[in-house]
C-alpha cells in the first residue's frame, strides 16, 4: 500500500523528512479494525514527532493522527463496527499512523463518521474534538449549569480552540473569552461563538481591563503557556481551574497555591497509550459529537485543503503548521 514515512528526524525543507513509500498492508486481528483512509488532517503532534522522535531500527515510521475512512476488515473480537462502516478517529501515538492507504486502529477509540460531512470535513475534527472535550469535561470538570462563570481560551483560533469554543458555547452556559492576534482569526472566533475576543500579543490583564472582563473561573492555554503564565496567575479567579495542552520547557505552578488553583494537563493519547479501563470513552465522545454535527449544533473546523495525500503536500502542510498561523485545520484527501 502507499504511505508517507520517514527514517530520520529532519527539517521539513529536506525532501527526506517525509517520503512516498510502499509498505505491506496490515491485517486486522483482535479488537482492531482495518480502515481504508479517505482523508486526514495535520496536527502539531505530527511535526513534533516527525522532527523529534527517532525511528527504532530500519523500518519506516508512518505518522498521522486524524483520519476518516471506511472499515474494510474487522478483527475477531470487534463488536462495534462492521465492514463498510464510515468512521473517524484520532489514532494511537504508539502505533503506525494515518499517512497511509490503510491503517489498523483499536475499535474503542473510533466513532461513526458524521453522515452530513464529507471525509475531508470529518477528518478535521477527531483529535482536536477529543482534546477539547476531555479538557472541558474530564479535566476541568465544567458543569452544564455553570451560569455566570467564564472561561479564557488562549490561542483559541487554532484546531483545538475552534472546537473547544463551539463545545463551550453549545453545551455550557459559560461566557467565552478567546484570544487571537489577527483580524481573520478574530473574525473566525466571533463566528464560532466567542463572546469576547482579546489580543494575546498584548498583556492579557490590560486586555481584560480594556474590555471590562471579570476574572475567569477557568483558563485553558492551548499554546504559549510559558509566555502567558504570569498573566494567567494574575487573572484567574481564586479556586479556579487551569488547563494546558502544549509543551512548556518548564512551568512553575507554585504561584497558583495562594489562589488554590487546580492545574490540569490534557493529552488525548493517554487512554490509548495506557489501555485505560475507560478507553472506550473516546468511542462514545466521537459518537456524541457526530450526532451534534448531524443535528447542526457543531460545525467542522476545516481551514484549508492541501490536496492529495502525498509527501510533497504533507511537507507543505507541516511547514505551514510550524509557522503557528493556521486557522482551523489543514486536511488532505485521497491517494
Amino acid at each position: 500500500m502507499k504511505a508517507i514515512g520517514y527514517k530520520q528526524n529532519l527539517p521539513i525543507e529536506d525532501v527526506k523528512s517525509l517520503q512516498d513509500i510502499e509498505i505491506e498492508t496490515p491485517k486486522a486481528t483482535g479488537r482492531d479494525i482495518l480502515v481504508e483512509i479517505k482523508a486526514i488532517s495535520v496536527n502539531p503532534v505530527d511535526y513534533k514527532v516527525r522532527s523529534g522522535r527517532p525511528v527504532e531500527g530500519d523500518d519506516w515510521k508512518v505518522i498521522g493522527w486524524d483520519a476518516a475512512g471506511i472499515v474494510k476488515e474487522v478483527g475477531e473480537k470487534v463488536t462495534l463496527f462492521n465492514a463498510g462502516d464510515e468512521v473517524w478517529y484520532a489514532g494511537d501515538l504508539t502505533r503506525q499512523g494515518s499517512y497511509a492507504e490503510y491503517q489498523l486502529v483499536d475499535e474503542r477509540i473510533v466513532g461513526k463518521k458524521p453522515k452530513s460531512l464529507s471525509y475531508a470535513e470529518a477528518a478535521a475534527l477527531p483529535l482536536t474534538t477529543l482534546t477539547a472535550w476531555e479538557m472541558l469535561f474530564d479535566r476541568l470538570q465544567v458543569a452544564n449549569d455553570d451560569a455566570n462563570k467564564s472561561i479564557l481560551v488562549i490561542g483559541a483560533a487554532g484546531g483545538v480552540g475552534s472546537i473547544l469554543v463551539q463545545l463551550a458555547k453549545k453545551l455550557t452556559k459559560l461566557t467565552i473569552i478567546g484570544t487571537a492576534s489577527r483580524p481573520e482569526t478574530t473574525a473566525w472566533l466571533n463566528e464560532l461563538g466567542a463572546h469576547t475576543v482579546i489580543n494575546h500579543r498584548n498583556k492579557l490583564s490590560d486586555e481584560f481591563k480594556k474590555h471590562n472582563l471579570p476574572q475567569p473561573e477557568y483558563v485553558v492555554s492551548l499554546n504559549g503557556t510559558e509566555q502567558h503564565i504570569d498573566e494567567i496567575i494574575k487573572l484567574i479567579k481564586p479556586q479556579g481551574r487551569f488547563g494546558f495542552i502544549d509543551d512548556p520547557s518548564s512551568l512553575n505552578v507554585m504561584p497558583f497555591k495562594v489562589k488554590a488553583v487546580s492545574t490540569h494537563i490534557e493529552l488525548m493519547f493517554t487512554r490509548s497509550m495506557f489501555q485505560t479501563e475507560d478507553m472506550i470513552e473516546q468511542h462514545y465522545i466521537l459518537n456524541k459529537v457526530s450526532e451534534l454535527i448531524d443535528n447542526g449544533t457543531i460545525r467542522t473546523t476545516l481551514g484549508e485543503n492541501f490536496g492529495t495525500i502525498n509527501a510533497e503536500n504533507l511537507r507543505k502542510a507541516h511547514a505551514f503548521m510550524e509557522t503557528g498561523k493556521a486557522k482551523g485545520k489543514i486536511v488532505l484527501e485521497g491517494f
